[in-house]
């Protein structure tokens, strides 16, 4: 089973992937991280996006889905993937779709996790956390019992990160927009399109997937 799981930052993308690859042995794929293993790798195609990226260019999309073939050929992509991040436009849909007809290979399922954009920002933007121990807090729904000091460890060390800060937030909203808009006529022309509630609770949003992949 390959798919691919669309949603902006904060949808609770990568809670869902871990959860498909734990129940249906699937292999979630970013491509930064394929990106970053491809360069470690040091073999020709790694050196290749190595060479690229060290000059400053972005790694052409014949070379991605080259990335992308490569890895899911691998033996722990046997059951099938998770495609994260990639295709952004549609003529990386259209290279994608093509390398895996050739492959004897299709994607079965693209799954919008639709959100309420203004009350993700909103539950992103407060966002901060605990430099020593990793502990999670918000400014508005769960803040530390003790003002700046964590529950868990002691420490005072609390971090915002930089793109949790609500107009960051907001931004990185904007960039997911512009880039996913263009591909969801695609693939609903293509009949592989279908769209989810990602404001339920966590569970009720895997069973609407498990729903999703059980047609």
């Amino acid at each position: 089973m390959n798919l691919i799981l669309l949603g902006p930052p904060g949808a609770g993308k990568g809670t869902q992937a871990k959860r498909l690859e734990q129940a249906h042995g699937l292999v979630q794929l970013a491509t930064g991280d394929m990106l970053r293993a491809a360069v470690a790798s040091g073999n020709p195609l790694g050196q290749r996006v190595k060479g690229i990226m060290e000059a400053g260019h972005l790694v052409p999309d014949a070379v991605l889905i080259e990335m992308i073939e490569s890895r899911i050929g691998q033996p722990d992509c046997a059951s099938g993937f998770i495609l994260d991040g990639f295709p952004r436009t549609v003529p990386q849909a259209e290279a994608l779709d093509a390398m895996l007809k050739a492959r004897g290979q299709k994607l079965d399922h693209v799954v919008l996790m639709e959100v309420d954009e203004a009350a993700l920002v909103d539950r992103l933007g407060g966002r901060f956390s605990c430099g020593a121990c990793g502990a999670s807090y918000h400014e508005r729904y769960n803040r530390p019992k003790v003002e700046g000091v964590c529950d868990i460890c002691g420490s005072t060390n609390l971090i915002y990160r930089a793109d949790d800060r609500p107009e960051s937030v907001a931004t990185r909203f904007a960039a997911y927009r512009n880039q996913t808009a263009p591909i969801l006529p695609y693939y609903k022309d293509s009949g592989v399109l279908t769209s989810i509630d990602g404001m339920a609770d966590i569970d009720e949003v895997t069973r609407q997937i498990e729903a999703v992949l059980a047609r």
